[in-house]
């Protein structure tokens, strides 16, 4: 097919798309094997939707679409370095700075969308095409690396030369022959900053992430209680981690972006208030991130996120504000967060209200959690719980 990688990338920039590469569509080789061991393993605990035939699916790409013959991976830039959380006293809450922007999902399919309607308008054909990004039948990352896109970071992250790991993946799936990238050499050798700085120890392998102990996935796809001792590493983050990618020696690398869809618009996209987390309403949760990752977690994961992130800070003066959501939050999975964070603060002090809310409480969890707390109350807050944020 006569366009070269130079029209393509022409292309793709006239989209909004800066980052474009092509690879083949044939399978994957060893990667049904590699994630048929890790569900196995328990490596994907907790996300049932990616069973083993899923697996086998995510390794031949025609069996999601018989009839494409190349990818187009494509990815958005996001670091932001100039956004700090202000220093006016407030507790604030940390959102992975993918989730900052507009809902990514919907910015790379229509910018793929746009360019498919180029490249049908530049061959003067129609092109039967897919567009994927994240949540279909194929791994982002082996498409990007066998790509050229970037490689395989230890952190299971894809690096992007001059971006480091902040991109966003997405892939068209075509059903024309384009000239392949050529892959990159991996470039990690011995460093292992992202396995040494994993503050819960999900990292467990170079290249090998035991998701349930992640905090992305503890903040953002577990549903329940958050197992007790995983609860005081997970410093303030309230929606996703990026500790990973901030002590990764690309990072410096990284070019700010100059995309507005991934800049946030207001403080509550970045850093929001925590004791605003704990008392937001319904309406509110949905007004605020419409259009954006966050709404995944729902409105009770994110304030029981919150719940824990005060526990972690540690400072008496929120103990009311915690007190207020034991007694009044018309979420369970909240009220017996807001109980942890409290007896984690000051059991002295909470040991009181954490009694009387268990004579009145109704919900079993709830009760069970007060329960436990009551016998067998977490260890106090050591200074250093909450997550720092790091400068380049």
């Amino acid at each position: 097919m006569c366009l070269t990688h130079d029209e393509l990338r022409d292309l793709a920039r006239s989209v909004g798309l800066a980052l474009v590469a092509i690879a083949h569509a044939e399978p994957f080789p060893g990667l049904a094997d590699l994630l048929r061991a890790r569900i196995r393993e328990g490596y994907l605990r907790g996300m049932d939707w990616f069973d083993e035939r899923r697996a086998e699916t995510a390794a031949d790409p025609r069996a999601l679409h018989p009839t494409v013959r190349s990818f187009i991976s494509v990815a958005l830039p996001y670091w932001l370095p100039d956004i700090r959380p202000p220093d006016d006293g407030i507790p604030r809450g940390r959102i992975a700075r993918y989730a900052w922007g507009r809902d990514y999902h919907r910015v790379l399919r229509d910018r793929m969308r746009q360019l498919h309607r180029l490249l049908e308008h530049r061959l003067g054909r129609p092109i039967e095409a897919r567009f994927l990004v994240d949540t279909a039948r194929i791994v982002d990352r082996e498409v990007a690396v066998r790509a050229g896109l970037g490689w395989q970071g230890k952190n299971t992250l894809v690096i992007v030369p001059q971006h480091g790991s902040w991109v966003l993946l997405g892939e068209l799936l075509v059903d024309i022959d384009l000239e392949p990238n050529t892959p990159l050499r991996p470039r990690c050798g011995r460093c292992r900053r992202c396995l040494d700085d994993c503050p819960t120890g999900a990292l467990v392998a170079p290249y090998a992430l035991f998701a349930p102990r992640c905090i992305s996935y503890l903040t953002i796809e577990h549903r329940g209680p958050i197992p007790w001792e995983l609860r005081p590493l997970m410093g303030n983050w309230v929606f996703g981690c990026d500790l990973c990618q901030e002590v990764c020696p690309y990072t410096a690398a990284a070019r700010p972006a100059d995309d507005p869809v991934v800049r946030p618009e207001r403080l509550e996209h970045c850093y929001p208030s925590l004791t605003w987390l704990l008392r937001m309403t319904e309406s509110e949760f949905r007004d605020v991130y419409r259009g954006r990752p966050v709404l995944r977690t729902k409105r009770a994961g994110l304030a029981r996120n919150a719940a824990v992130a005060l526990g972690n800070i540690g400072d008496a003066r929120h103990l009311d504000v915690l007190e207020e959501t034991l007694q009044g939050h018309d979420q369970p999975l909240v009220r017996s967060h807001a109980a942890w964070a409290m007896a984690r603060i000051d059991f002295a002090a909470s040991e009181p209200v954490l009694r009387r809310a268990l004579d009145r409480e109704t919900d079993p969890a709830v009760h069970e959690e007060l329960e436990r707390l009551l016998t067998d109350p977490p260890l106090p807050v050591s200074p250093s719980s909450v997550t720092p944020l790091r400068s380049r």
